[in-house]
């Protein structure tokens, strides 16, 4: 039998900066011992996670004893008596869904020692949380548009007014419409592990390190492949300063290869549920044209930007249908090899599913339009993604500088494609007044010659 291991309570510097450590004076009394006027309920959890942790260590190394770990359950989906002071046992478990019931999940309410905030109730109560409800991706997407629009601070340790705390782990919670505030280390358990090729808008994108969970652990939302390629999706997220959704490499910028996708298992079945809902559904030829005026037609000329048309608007592109809108979407029609009555330039059902699918080819770039002698030829996209390194992202680097975008270069710049490079683009394209994903940071040939203009 191997050792037991052994652990010892030890109180950090008063001045470590670390997030663990910037949590626990956040919570103020309810870290002191019973002795120096701390809560003598968090004290004991404390104090009986260390011994669960040792007697697990111990039970979990023999032969045929365990502490309630069932066929096939690992770590963080173990059954655990509640501990005096907290830590929830959280159940995981849907109603109904079509025809069948959601399989289920006993979890022992563990303190993962992260940067997120714990396990808990809506609003931080202690006690259980809710049942999980089911919901559609639509919702799921609304919700995190609406974090998005509010511009919700991050917080560890704060609660935004619906109930969930201001970490990436609660920002899935709440657009999950789970019934309390989750961690990294457990999200997993309320969905079904699925491929890169079954993403669909309202999944997840999951990284728990397990082994360092304050270290680099990070859940987004997808939102929908950018382009055809695949290499970049819109990511909801909750990160410093608050929440955002941008273009973003798949799977994340930083532990790409360790990021698991989770498809949400109260997900409900919508009508027309597209491939790429609930952006996919066409909204009909009277959203354009002549006299058109609404979100559609913003929402048009944002794609058609992404796609090689940002030189047809001289601003915007917004709710208000004009001439640029028109050429553009010609322009782009004619890309594809349509013609006729099919490169009209107002947008029918297949034209907006190539633009909102990434589907297709990009508008190419107009012939004598590449600017003033000189002015360095569009390499291509394929230049400027994580992990390339060739001289024309040093080019671009010095030319963002020289345009006043240097101080995002704490270093260079220089060969390799960061994300300094990335953020410098991005400033220049909201410059332009772009949004959406024509300011995603990812250089293409309309922000290139804007660049290179003299």
């Amino acid at each position: 039998m191997e050792a037991a291991p052994v652990f010892e309570e030890f109180e950090p510097a008063p001045d470590c900066d670390c997030p663990g450590c910037v949590h626990w004076r956040r919570s103020g009394a309810h870290a002191l011992p019973p002795r120096l006027g701390g809560h003598p309920g968090a004290h004991g959890a404390r104090r009986a996670l260390v011994l669960a942790t040792a007697a697990g260590s111990v039970l979990g190394s023999g032969s045929g004893l365990g502490i309630g770990l069932g066929p096939g359950l690992g770590a963080g989906q173990a059954v655990a008596a509640p501990m005096p002071g907290g830590f929830p046992q959280v159940e995981v478990g849907f109603p109904q869904v079509g025809g069948g019931a959601a399989a289920g999940v006993r979890s022992g309410g563990e303190d993962p020692g992260t940067p997120q905030g714990r396990q808990s109730a809506l609003h931080g109560a202690p006690g259980h949380p809710a049942r999980p409800r089911t919901t559609t991706r639509a919702e799921i997407i609304n919700r995190a548009k609406r974090w998005v629009a509010a511009k919700v601070p991050y917080s560890m340790s704060a609660y935004w007014s619906d109930g969930y705390r201001q970490d990436c782990s609660g920002f899935v919670s709440m657009a999950w419409n789970l019934g309390g505030n989750e961690w990294t280390g457990h999200l997993g358990a309320y969905g079904t592990r699925i491929s890169k090729d079954e993403l669909k808008p309202g999944d997840i994108l999951l990284f728990h390190n397990a082994a360092a969970p304050q270290r680099g652990s990070h859940v987004t939302i997808f939102g929908g492949w950018t382009d055809y390629t695949r290499n970049y999706y819109l990511a909801y997220e909750q990160t410093r300063p608050h929440t955002r959704r941008q273009a973003t490499p798949y799977a994340y910028w930083t532990n790409g290869g360790r990021y698991v996708a989770y498809r949400y298992k109260g997900l409900r079945a919508e009508p027309q549920d597209g491939p790429n809902a609930p952006t996919a559904r066409y909204p009909g030829a009277r959203a354009f044209g002549p006299g058109a005026n609404n979100p559609h037609v913003t929402r048009l000329g944002q794609l058609l930007i992404a796609r090689g048309g940002a030189r047809y608007y001289r601003s915007g592109p917004g709710p208000r249908w004009t001439d640029a809108d028109r050429r553009a979407t010609q322009a782009f029609q004619r890309a594809q090899g349509w013609t006729g009555p099919a490169a009209d330039g107002l947008p029918g059902p297949t034209t907006w599913s190539y633009l909102v699918r990434g589907a297709g080819r990009d508008i190419p770039a107009a012939p004598g339009t590449a600017g003033p002698t000189g002015t360095p030829a569009f390499p291509g996209k394929a230049y400027f993604r994580p992990g390339q390194r060739n001289p024309h992202v040093t080019r671009l680097g010095r030319q963002l500088a020289r345009k006043g975008y240097g101080r995002f270069y704490a270093l260079g710049p220089g060969p390799s494609w960061g994300e300094a490079d990335r953020r410098a683009v991005e400033a220049f394209q909201r410059a332009q007044g772009w949004r959406g994903g024509a300011a995603d940071g990812v250089p293409g040939p309309e922000t290139w010659r804007r660049l290179f203009l003299q």
